[in-house]
């Protein structure tokens, strides 16, 4: 899955695997087969190269049926074969019925499945798909994200996919290649990108909220102790971090807006087995996601906030905004467990 904002150079990527665009230096190797090798002189053209290639709104030709647009790529097989290779295709993907129809007589998602389907008849070696749900309304693509990856696993296909969409990436993939001003700037499993970001630059560009600056007081490797907007926290070290940053020097972490907790006040002190790195803050304004409210919290601390505004969002479910009353009391002391403090590299 290769991950990244608009013009980071997802789509050139693709392309230069597919041989549309000739890279100036490097090597495309698909297994064992190289492709492209700068130094050897090595550039097979797109048909040599046996990939499948999705473009994104899918780029179906409206002249041609189904049966037509999923065998375009078979050419060079015989009637017989083509046309034994079209029906297994279609009928795998569900599209026996509507063979004989045209792109514009397709739902989105038939259309995506003939698309697919186009891509897999010659038996490729690699999948590129570009974008492949950037073009649909948000239901419509929750259910053919589920489509697509279905169809993947179902035919044991490698696959390549570009999205700047974090939820289908981490539906998607396995891997998760990000990418910042046409550099890759992280490559990682998923689980690892989610909590182990491997600097404050991969952390913005997934979108991580809550990413603030401290000064390190102390640093062991169990744990670290930093000032923020006054605050004394600390963190969990985590055992994958093989570096202890010096006292008084800045420190760069994170805290999720979901993790951090309001305390709350019909019930009897915080419990210090629970409740950590407590502060006071003020509900400066909120915001209706539908099942969950985003609040802006301000610390009870003199200063400049850290962002802004405000120093912390925090996500509350929208039974819990209601059932502490938010609207009415503003006013609330809040915990952030050691591990939900995401302590960055430094860069």
């Amino acid at each position: 899955m290769l991950f990244g904002p608009s013009g980071s150079g997802k789509t050139l990527t693709l392309q230069c695997l597919d041989g549309l665009v000739r890279p100036d230096r490097g090597r495309i190797v698909v297994n064992g087969r190289t492709l492209f090798g700068a130094d050897a002189g090595v550039h097979l053209p797109p048909q040599a190269r046996r990939l499948g290639y999705v473009f994104q709104g899918y780029a179906l030709f409206p002249h041609l049926t189904v049966a037509a647009n999923v065998g375009f790529g078979l050419k060079h097989l015989g009637r017989a074969e083509r046309e034994s290779r079209v029906a297994e295709v279609i009928d795998r993907l569900g599209l026996a019925d509507l063979a004989g129809r045209y792109p514009r007589e397709l739902s989105g998602g038939q259309q995506q499945r003939v698309a697919l389907g186009r891509a897999l008849a010659p038996d490729p070696e690699l999948i590129l798909l570009d974008e492949p749900l950037s073009a649909l309304d948000a239901p419509l693509r929750r259910q053919l994200r589920d489509d697509l990856g279905a169809i993947l696993s179902d035919w044991g296909k490698a696959a390549v996919l570009v999205t700047h969409d974090l939820s289908e990436a981490y539906q998607l993939a396995t891997t998760v290649v990000v990418y910042q001003d046409g550099r890759v700037i992280q490559s990682a499993a998923k689980s690892e990108l989610l909590w182990q970001p491997a600097s404050e630059a991969v952390a913005r560009v997934m979108g991580i909220r809550n990413i603030l600056r401290g000064t390190v007081v102390k640093a062991t490797p169990e744990a670290i102790q930093f000032r923020w907007r006054g605050q004394l926290l600390e963190a969990v070290n985590s055992p994958s971090r093989s570096y202890l940053p010096e006292p008084r020097s800045p420190l760069a972490f994170y805290i999720r807006p979901e993790y951090v907790r309001l305390i709350r006040k019909d019930r009897s002190g915080p419990d210090a087995a629970h409740h950590m790195n407590l502060m006071n803050a003020t509900v400066t304004r909120e915001a209706d996601a539908g099942t969950v409210w985003s609040l802006y919290l301000r610390l009870e601390e003199a200063g400049t906030p850290a962002q802004g505004d405000y120093d912390l969002e925090v996500e509350v479910p929208k039974l819990v905004y209601e059932i502490l009353d938010i609207p009415r009391d503003r006013h609330w002391q809040i915990s952030i467990h050691r591990g939900s403090i995401q302590v960055l590299p430094s860069t």
